[in-house]
């Protein structure tokens, strides 16, 4: 696999995509976590999955152009999207537990909310993009495909 198609047009839409979801996700999750006083794992539960199903409907349009639908699609973006969120969310929490161990609970819960998002972004990309969103003959040509014809 060649690193640029890692880095094309469609990251850049992910991306994207990805600065509204965040805006969502980090408005439930610190609402939850600091004027509701809600725990750790259920602000940032609350905020990734609600997230992610406005995520599902914009990547799905707008940052892959897919317009099948198939009921392993659905499946695998539940799988990729449970992964992507308790993996990178418990590690976070643990590293974070350890380096800042004589900060408050609030603190801690804080900075590991903003690390474990990062950590599920890219969890989360990679599986939608490889996964979830991986073209077919029926969605017409990728982006590098396109690329290629135009660069001939």
């Amino acid at each position: 696999m060649n690193i640029k198609m890692l880095f094309d047009k469609v990251f850049l839409k992910f991306l994207l995509v990805g600065v509204i979801n965040t805006i969502v996700g980090y408005t439930i999750m610190f609402v939850l976590h600091n004027v509701v006083h809600t725990s750790y794992w259920f602000s940032s539960g609350c905020g990734y999955y609600i997230s992610a199903v406005f995520g599902f409907f914009l990547n799905k349009r707008f940052t892959f152009t897919v317009k099948r639908w198939s009921v392993f699609m659905i499946i695998s973006f539940i799988i990729v999207i449970i992964v992507s969120y308790y993996l990178p969310y418990w590690v976070a929490e643990q590293v974070v537990e350890i380096i800042f161990q004589n900060n408050t609970d609030n603190f801690r819960g804080n900075v590991a909310l903003v690390a474990g998002t990062c950590m599920a972004s890219a969890v989360s990309y990679l599986g939608q993009r490889f996964v979830v969103f991986r073209k077919k003959a029926e969605d017409g040509p990728t982006q590098t495909e396109i690329n290629r014809k135009l660069n001939q």
